[in-house]
């Protein structure tokens, strides 16, 4: 969809063309048969437009509680930050009287930074503006937002005054590749370097699977985020926005686990902090293993880990926390084909999942191997296998689920 068909997509008749679209509750499968049919009414753009739109709707429900009433790029919705996430971190902000959002794209963390104060929405792409002119105001936000086309490789054509806060979402894409490598990023990272002494409270959404070392020599706090055990995305945050070197944050519990500028980097257990399996067995959120807080986790929920290169923690007693998945051990072994196929017949056993850690195989190999009843019901008894590491050496271990 370019500008000109996005326009005519707003007029009367485009939103007729939506309408009708829409009432078909249509699936990227069901495109070429309801595009043709559309296009016996309308031109071939505003029909495809109208699809698209559409569709995206409907795919965007799980990011977006405005969704039906907003408009989308694919590519922009991909890049999207869940409105949740968005939410808990406009709230950084809190107290800025005003905040300005470069690279805004379709306004999804707009929405939830015009929340907290009024909101400068800066971007490149006029497609991407206007939609979020459009989404901005079908949340009734239009008085709080205003939007410029600027390209953020230039010089930014903002003046800095007290009281603003920054926030950037660099584009993290090229050639629909994700860009792992700061340097990769349009602009790249390293542009951030020439705002800060005019914007010093400054945030920054960069990928969580970040290379790290690349962070080293930014004096931020680096914050991974989950949301219902999925990791999501990452931030810097800088100057007064910056409130711990390191930082796990699970939605939507809105609890973190922080690592102060004082502590210094958790390092690798020792082996006082190793234990065989007990009672219980922990496996930690994503944003706790990617802010590398494992131990600090450990040490919270008084656990230990099985091995100084897996994550995995057991404890003898258990604690309820929003930064692990727990489990109740059955049993652990050694890791033997022949043992575990008997485990599971001694124990009924008609229905496994497979969770995996430092091992080579792969789940649903294993789930072959082990020959189990190809049809069960629903009350079938199950169990969750771990396949990890004891100080080094393969081990399984049963699990209830």
């Amino acid at each position: 969809m370019d500008l000109a068909t996005f326009r005519q997509l707003l007029s009367p008749q485009g939103q007729r063309a939506l309408q009708e679209a829409t009432d078909h509750q249509p699936e990227e499968q069901d495109f070429l048969r309801l595009y043709s049919a559309l296009s016996r009414t309308y031109s071939a753009e505003l029909a495809r437009a109208a699809l698209e739109t559409a569709i995206l709707r409907r795919q965007a429900r799980e990011k977006f509680p405005l969704a039906e009433r907003m408009y989308f790029t694919r590519q922009a919705l991909e890049q999207a930050t869940h409105h949740a996430v968005a939410a808990y971190r406009s709230r950084r902000f809190a107290g800025f009287k005003w905040l300005i959002d470069l690279g805004c794209s379709i306004g999804g963390d707009t929405l939830e930074l015009a929340r907290i104060a009024p909101t400068l929405g800066v971007d490149l792409d006029a497609l991407r503006l206007a939609m979020a002119r459009e989404n901005l105001a079908a949340a009734g936000l239009e008085e709080q937002t205003r939007f410029i086309q600027a390209d953020l490789n230039a010089s930014l054509p903002i003046h800095s005054r007290g009281g603003t806060g920054v926030f950037f979402d660099p584009g993290r894409r090229s050639a629909e590749r994700r860009a792992f490598s700061i340097l990769d990023y349009q602009p790249p990272l390293t542009i951030i370097e020439a705002w800060l002494a005019r914007f010093p409270a400054l945030g920054v959404k960069i990928s969580p699977g970040v290379k790290l070392d690349e962070l080293s020599s930014y004096p931020a706090e680096i914050e991974f985020v989950s949301y219902d055990g999925e990791l999501k995305e990452a931030a810097l945050w800088f100057g007064p926005l910056k409130s711990a070197a390191r930082r796990a944050t699970v939605l939507p519990a809105g609890r973190s686990l922080a690592l102060s500028e004082t502590e210094g980097t958790p390092g690798v257990q020792q082996a006082a902090y190793l234990s065989e399996p007990r009672a219980f067995l922990y496996e930690p959120d994503p944003a706790v293993l990617r802010a590398g807080l494992v131990r600090m986790l450990a040490e919270q929920i008084g656990a230990h880990q099985l091995d100084p290169d897996i994550a995995y923690l057991t404890s003898d007693q258990r604690v309820e926390t929003p930064f692990a998945r727990v489990w109740m051990v059955d049993a652990w072994f050694p890791f033997h084909l022949k043992r575990l196929r008997e485990a599971l017949r001694q124990r009924g056993v008609e229905r496994v999942t497979v969770k995996k850690r430092g091992s080579p195989i792969q789940p649903q190999e294993l789930i072959r191997w082990l020959r189990l009843p190809r049809h069960v019901g629903a009350s079938a008894i199950e169990r969750v296998i771990f396949l990890t590491h004891l100080r080094g050496q393969p081990v399984v271990i049963l699990c209830l689920p």
